[in-house]
């Protein structure tokens, strides 16, 4: 059974945006999803276009890079530096709307499991509530919750 538009937004301190979602795949195959450019082209860009490129040189110090043609035709990009990378359980990386390239979040992803079941906790830190703001008021919650739900069904799809 899959968990559809249960990702949890929290605002821990006026500069940070928490994530948590639960996933019916254990860590392994999550992380498979998250990590592998062929996987995140079937879930990254939820239910609002489609996905044109992803880049991932998953290894401190590496870039990624995730962009997508809206439905209003127009694109979306990502981008940003790895930082730290523990296999199936931690990432720190960076992240920037190329759309507004002065609001880089430092964006620390988590992933435990317990019985087969994978709880996903991401924290994005801002440089100042402003940022952090002008990101939740960008409509970001429902693409993240559609996005989301596409990342556990092709977890689910990997066992």
């Amino acid at each position: 059974m899959t968990t559809s538009g249960t990702a949890k937004v929290t605002l821990p301190a006026d500069n940070q945006v928490q994530i948590v979602r639960e996933f019916n795949a254990p860590a392994r195959l999550v992380w498979k999803a998250w990590t592998t450019p062929e996987l995140v082209k079937r879930w990254w860009s939820g239910e609002r276009g489609e996905v044109t490129s992803v880049e991932v040189d998953l290894r401190v110090g590496g870039r990624w890079r995730n962009a997508m043609i809206a439905d209003g035709g127009f694109e979306v990009a990502f981008h940003g530096e790895y930082r730290e990378i523990v296999p199936h359980e931690r990432i720190v990386s960076t992240e920037v709307f190329e759309g507004m390239p002065g609001a880089e979040s430092l964006n620390t992803l988590t992933l435990t499991e317990h019985e087969g079941r994978t709880t996903l906790t991401v924290l994005a830190e801002y440089p100042n509530k402003e940022t952090r703001d002008g990101h939740l008021e960008s409509g970001m919650e429902g693409g993240m919750q559609e996005a989301l739900d596409r990342l556990e069904q092709v977890a689910v799809s990997l066992a």
